[in-house]
């Protein structure tokens, strides 16, 4: 046996090791688990996705640190990136100047959302230090959940657009407020001058960051074709190359992304071919970000109190929404049934909040868990609720070319129809 084992050795090969071996089978496992969803129950594929890295963090599974570090954050950081540029490039600032209720709208719900739980949470007995980030966690909406679900029902109308708009906006807000507020986190008290250099630092160094991946693309395009495998070739490296950058002077590279593709719509307003062309690079990044961030937050540690605070955060959250975009609504062009389908859309939280939630821990080792605690189940449920409730208004507002039945409730009624 021994002579076989040392006959083996001489053929063994260093590899990537054994958390590759596991996150392969991992993304593996969610990618057919999202496509039995969306064939059999026909809910969105990031279901699927969800459920698989949950079940892996419940069984311990080890691949992914908290909080995020190293290549973890890296990947989470660039799978945002592209979905924020994509998002984006939605965004042609015109429209603000055609209908400035809608930024008007925006505010208006990221506002109350914030105060209305940094109140609650207060009110529940929560530290202050504890209720502000958790207010700001709750802030953002999630444009790379939206997305998906538009994608998985190929949607298209105003609600999907208002939505995907709004939420894209929530995240510029909540990337800048809260990026600054974790350089403030160790501070026994904070005025707002001393709220206004941090945010100048993230908001200038995106900028710089955007401006100059705009500036690329643009002289790029100049003699390359946008429908060009090279061209997304490009545009996905330059991305990457961005997130590192942004990351590594002080600024976000999400934020540093979505500033950068509304900076090139202003450019090439023309529809890009991109998101098509990205494919299943972009695909792979979207599934392996929400695997990890559902393997992540199903870590977190479980009481009656969590489970209450968690609860009422998600509840008050969903209200001030809704009550937000209500009160935005007025002169923007949308009914208030497109309103309140609208907010409901913008109701899931994922990967944003969780970047935002492990700024916070790695900035407080005090105050850092207690974070956590309450944000990592709150976002684990409204990844999977969230993408439901997204549905289901999409449905409702008429927007999505699938019929909601099943493939195969459709396909047994086609057989019968035929027979």
């Amino acid at each position: 046996m021994n002579e076989l084992m040392n006959f083996w050795a001489q053929w063994l090969r260093p590899s990537a090791g054994l958390p590759t071996v596991q996150w392969s089978l991992l993304l593996a496992v969610a990618a057919i688990a999202g496509h039995l969803l969306q064939r059999h129950v026909g809910l969105p594929k990031v279901v699927g996705y969800t459920l698989v890295g949950t079940l892996a963090g419940l069984a311990g599974f080890s691949g992914a640190p908290w909080p995020l570090q190293g290549i973890s954050l890296f990947l989470l950081e660039l799978g945002l990136a592209v979905v924020l540029f994509e998002a984006g490039g939605r965004i042609p600032l015109r429209w603000f100047r055609h209908n400035p209720m809608v930024l008007v709208q925006s505010i208006a719900e990221s506002a109350l959302t914030y105060f209305a739980v940094y109140w609650t949470l207060a009110w529940l007995g929560l530290e202050r230090q504890v209720a502000g980030p958790l207010a700001l966690v709750a802030l953002a909406a999630s444009p790379s959940v939206l997305t998906r679900v538009v994608a998985d029902n190929r949607a298209a109308g105003p609600v999907t657009e208002r939505a995907i708009v709004l939420s894209t906006l929530s995240t510029l807000y909540a990337l800048t407020l809260g990026s600054a507020r974790a350089e403030l986190m160790n501070r026994s008290s904070i005025t707002f001058s001393d709220t206004v250099s941090p945010v100048m630092v993230v908001l200038g160094v995106s900028i710089v960051v955007a401006a100059a991946l705009a500036l690329a693309l643009r002289t790029a395009l100049r003699f390359m074709a946008p429908t060009s495998e090279n061209t997304s070739i490009m545009l996905l490296t330059l991305v990457a190359a961005a997130t590192a950058v942004a990351a590594h002077m002080g600024g976000s590279a999400p934020l540093a992304a979505l500033l950068g593709a509304m900076l090139l719509k202003q450019f090439n307003p023309r529809p890009w071919a991109w998101p098509r062309q990205l494919g299943n690079a972009s695909a792979l990044l979207t599934m392996l970000m929400f695997v990890l961030v559902s393997t992540v937050a199903a870590q977190a540690d479980w009481s009656g109190r969590v489970a209450g605070l968690v609860l009422a955060l998600i509840a008050v959250r969903l209200v001030a929404k809704v009550v937000g975009v209500a009160l935005g609504n007025v002169g923007s062009g949308a009914s208030w049934r497109q309103a309140l389908l609208v907010a409901s859309a913008m109701t899931p939280m994922s990967s944003i909040a969780l970047l935002i939630a492990s700024q916070f821990v790695v900035a407080s080792p005090q105050t850092g868990p207690l974070i956590a605690q309450i944000a990592l189940p709150a976002i684990l449920l409204m990844e999977v609720a969230g993408a439901v409730i997204a549905t289901l208004a999409i449905y409702r507002a008429g927007e999505s070319s699938k019929p909601w039945a099943p493939l195969t409730t459709r396909e047994s009624a086609g057989e019968n129809h035929g027979s």
